[in-house]
């Protein structure tokens, strides 16, 4: 059997801070097989961002990881220095939320798409890697004169174009996307997803994309992972997670999005009480259950874990939700 391009095993991640250990990521196992597409949603502060950063190990040092992430096989975690510097941009790469964060704002963009071609195929020569930077522009929807732009000088979905045309630029396996489309208006969205997934079909990658919006991996991806408190509390076919979410967390982020036209969103979603735990102090049970309408007094005691919910599909859930409309009015 092959391998998955893309595996989580039991990982865990606790950040080490003065006030005590911080458990961002709790014991989640995935899998993604070459060529899929997974979506990971949650509220900020679920860990989906800090799960991302352990595929190409950019976690920081006041980390402590536990559990494994295989790309081809291989642990990321247990790589030298020198084997994950020629997996990073060339098996895997990663496109940031924040463009402007992740571009040099004094070097022109096309130099630093060029950038880690040159330094993972150092024998190719200046003019050819110059002429792939300009097919990459053009596969991301830029005029390869835009290359010789400073970052400012582009508009936010021509930087996160640029940020995509790098992320490609080695021509990696895996992408993961980390909310690419924060602080972009819905059109400027929407036409930057459109280049991704269309680059995703097009070349054979295995993509994982973060975002908060489970309408948006439900278009996107072709399955659908939804984190609460540092676990991933459902797990199927993104469609299915976001118009019968089983668990009760899943059901309440894909109310937070209206769809215009269905009766069922008629009146502003009335939104969760309370807030998302504070991850140092999740307890037993169910870490939803403070905040869940159809919490039981079972909720709150022993481990909840992942169990079969349908075909492919798995919630931490003892009371899942199977019918198609509670949940949503």
């Amino acid at each position: 059997m092959t391998a998955p391009a893309l595996e989580f095993r039991d990982l865990h991640l606790t950040y080490r801070t003065a006030d005590g250990p911080i458990p961002a990521v709790r014991g989640v196992s995935l899998a993604l097989p070459a060529g899929a597409s997974l979506g990971i949603a949650g509220e900020s502060g679920s860990g989906k961002s800090t799960l991302a950063s352990t595929v190409l190990r950019l976690q920081p040092r006041s980390a402590t990881v536990t559990g494994q992430v295989l790309v081809d096989g291989e642990d990321v975690l247990g790589m030298t220095f020198k084997r994950l510097r020629a997996l990073r941009w060339a098996q895997a790469s990663i496109v940031f939320q924040g463009a402007l964060h992740g571009l040099n704002p004094i070097q022109r963009v096309g130099d630093q798409v060029a950038e880690p071609i040159a330094l993972h195929e150092p024998s190719i020569g200046t003019d050819d890697v110059h002429r792939r930077v300009g097919e990459l522009f053009e596969q991301v929807g830029l005029p390869p004169a835009r290359a010789a732009a400073y970052p400012h000088q582009l508009s936010g979905g021509q930087r996160q174009r640029v940020m995509i045309a790098m992320a490609l630029a080695c021509r990696p396996r895996i992408i993961v996307a980390d909310e690419p489309t924060t602080a972009l208006d819905v059109m400027v969205q929407a036409q930057v997803l459109r280049v991704l997934t269309d680059l995703v079909a097009e070349l054979g990658l295995t993509l994982v994309l973060i975002s908060h919006d489970l309408s948006v991996l439900a278009d996107t991806c072709q399955r659908a992972a939804v984190m609460y408190a540092g676990r991933v509390v459902e797990e199927g076919p993104s469609t299915a997670v976001f118009e019968r979410g089983a668990h009760p967390y899943s059901r309440a982020l894909a109310a937070a999005f209206p769809r215009v036209g269905d009766p069922r969103f008629r009146y502003a979603p009335a939104g969760l009480p309370g807030d998302p735990p504070f991850p140092g102090e999740v307890g037993e049970g169910c870490p939803f259950a403070p905040r869940c309408p159809h919490s039981r007094p079972d909720c709150t005691s022993g481990e909840v874990q992942l169990a079969a919910v349908g075909p492919g599909r798995e919630a931490a859930c003892r009371y899942p939700l199977l019918d198609d409309d509670e949940g949503l009015r």
